[in-house]
């Protein structure tokens, strides 16, 4: 992949200005993942949590790592160590012991994916948000399967009866290819669409909850080149709509100390637009920086 000569400026910051933000941000990361850390510890599982970790491949050390961004130059301590980021990949230091991405380094490796990222992201966040799905992907992948396919350890919240004929009396019109992809064989012909791996840039749109999760999978995917603010962002809101997606899914999460989003009900639809309305709107906005993070590595 070629790329142009950059032409953003750098902003050196010098030790006393970055090390308190990278500080703040393994706080942050730290609190945001107290609770899988100490489930860990304990060899315990949590259902809706953990599947930012399973799922996306996230873990905790790797959160609390801060990143400035391509446009950043770190400068060294007093005694002319460079930052600890000069051990990390696609680092480079240069004489004056000041570290900063490797913008060439990291575009060798990774052009293809910021690419694919850049424009799957800006075609999504430039669709109409739709919400008329009400979360029935999750009811999708347990469809006339009884207990043997369940993906998680919870029963369902209506029964197996009760949960094939929410799936019976709604049209399903999923739109994320990673939900659709394990639709029970059942289900997957009662989808709007047929959809595919290769399709999925002309599909997702910012309604879908699982596209605005994913805002989070492309943040890792793009790893030192989003700064960490941003990632941890991304992880906030993919850890809010994680909820929501199980509250509304057909299994019981009353034991995790949370209420249903009873979509069946015209009251559970109603909620269940609400939010996600205001996912789709927070979820652009976190697009919007992805992408913008993407045009910096061509600067």
């Amino acid at each position: 992949m070629t790329t142009a000569p950059r032409t953003r400026p750098a902003v050196t910051l010098a030790l006393g200005d970055w090390r308190p933000v990278a500080e703040m941000h393994a706080e942050r990361a730290d609190a945001m993942t107290a609770g899988h850390r100490a489930r860990r510890a304990s060899g315990e599982r949590h259902p809706i949590d953990d599947f930012l970790y399973d799922y996306y491949g996230a873990r905790p050390g790797l959160l609390r790592r801060w990143h400035p961004g391509p446009d950043v130059v770190l400068g060294p301590s007093p005694d002319g160590a460079p930052a600890e980021h000069a051990a990390w990949r696609w680092y480079r230091t240069d004489d004056a012991a000041r570290v900063r991405l490797d913008v060439d380094a990291f575009l060798a490796d990774r052009g293809d994916t910021v690419t694919y990222v850049a424009a799957l992201l800006g075609a999504t966040a430039s669709r109409r948000p739709h919400t008329g799905c009400f979360g029935l992907h999750e009811w999708a992948m347990v469809y006339r399967t009884g207990d043997g396919r369940r993906r998680h350890d919870l029963p369902l919240r209506l029964g197996q009866d009760g949960t094939d004929a929410v799936i019976d009396a709604h049209p399903v019109t999923c739109t994320h290819f990673d939900a659709f992809r394990f639709f029970t064989p059942d289900a997957v012909g009662r989808n709007a669409a047929q959809l595919t791996r290769e399709g999925q840039p002309g599909s997702e749109q910012p309604g879908c909850l699982h596209a605005g999760m994913d805002c989070f999978k492309w943040a890792l995917k793009l790893g030192p080149a989003v700064p960490g603010d941003l990632l941890l962002d991304c992880f906030e809101l993919a850890t809010e709509i994680r909820s929501t997606d199980m509250q509304a899914s057909p299994y019981d999460v009353s034991s995790l100390g949370l209420e249903a989003i009873a979509i069946e009900t015209p009251e559970g639809k109603t909620e269940y637009v609400r939010r996600q309305r205001v996912y789709a709107v927070r979820s652009n906005e976190l697009r919007r920086r992805l992408v913008d993070a993407c045009l910096a590595l061509h600067g």
